[in-house]
């Protein structure tokens, strides 16, 4: 629909302009073809800025059109997507259930959702089952019934994994970061000058500074030769990952060596997931608290050569 086109080319609207858009499109996307809608649907999906009844009236619409707008859209806030989930049935809340960005509380609203069975049972199974249940008034096989109860406790238990799946990985938000240690500018800078220079020294007080733990707890963490556990620490701390490769380099060169498209170094970032490094590097700290304090060596202390053996 042009209405459509147009509301895409505007990357920032205004409220009179969401407000015409609101205004024109649901009585233009009643009118069209179920091609049109489905056109207009998929547009909209990509769009950050979807009015807010435009985005509940799509929400709304048959799930053979609703569904891209479900899984992907940014325009649905939490408690949209928890009205739409048990009120328009379980097609819907299937589609929510993809989303890749679903906060705790709209995960609590789908785990407690009453008809957990309809959400993994395909809608044509229930359709077909009725007429057949009806047009037969004998009871089933004992061995249909056995089939059926063990295909409903299969779904079930996929249903359960995917939702601690979902548990895990997004109970928080990559973006929420309250409470957890962050790397300044300034940290992150001092991080990668004492990198540059392999002065392992003052990049472990500089680390231990960053953690607000001990000096133990820095060195213990660059002594893993493996470098997994400083790509731990430098991942759950938020620094950059071009910035975190470079400083692995730098203190493990082997990590420098090739590995496919990446260096060996990158392709360790890659694999580490952001809120897992974050958990064990909290728990390092708090280790660390219990055992070590906060004692670390002043950061003007000077390096003590030994030049010579006692007598």
């Amino acid at each position: 629909m042009a209405t459509v086109t147009n509301f895409e080319n505007v990357s920032h609207p205004s409220k009179t302009d969401l407000r015409q858009f609101a205004e024109l499109f649901m009585p233009l996307f009643v009118a069209s073809t179920d091609e049109a809608k489905r056109e207009a649907i998929a547009a909209l999906s990509q769009h950050p800025s979807v009015p807010s009844a435009v985005a509940f009236f799509i929400a709304c619409q048959p799930i053979s059109l609703a569904a891209p707008f479900l899984i992907a859209s940014k325009s649905l806030d939490d408690d949209t997507l928890i009205t739409i989930a048990r009120t328009q049935g379980a097609a819907h809340a299937r589609a929510i259930v993809r989303r890749e960005d679903l906060s705790p509380t709209v995960i609590d609203a789908l785990v407690g959702l009453r008809h957990a069975e309809d959400l993994k049972r395909p809608e044509e199974e229930t359709v077909a089952a009725e007429p057949q249940a009806a047009a037969s008034p004998e009871e089933p096989k004992v061995e249909e019934k056995t089939d059926k109860i063990a295909a409903v406790s299969a779904l079930e238990e996929e249903m359960r994994q995917r939702i601690k799946q979902m548990a895990h990985h997004l109970n928080r938000p990559e973006s929420d970061t309250l409470g957890l240690r962050r790397l300044s500018e300034v940290q992150e800078a001092l991080l990668v000058r004492f990198a540059r220079e392999r002065n392992a020294r003052q990049f472990a007080v500089a680390l231990a500074d960053s953690l607000s733990s001990s000096y133990w707890l820095s060195e213990r963490i660059m002594l893993d030769i493996s470098g997994a556990q400083l790509a731990t620490t430098l991942t759950g701390l938020g620094m950059e990952f071009s910035e975190a490769a470079f400083v692995l380099q730098c203190f493990y060169p082997h990590l420098a060596a090739a590995e496919g498209d990446m260096s060996r170094a990158e392709a360790l970032l890659d694999r580490l997931d952001i809120i897992e490094s974050e958990e064990r590097l909290e728990s390092w700290r708090r280790a660390d608290s219990y055992t070590h304090g906060r004692e670390r060596p002043a950061r003007s202390a000077p390096v003590v050569h030994r030049t010579g053996t006692r007598g």
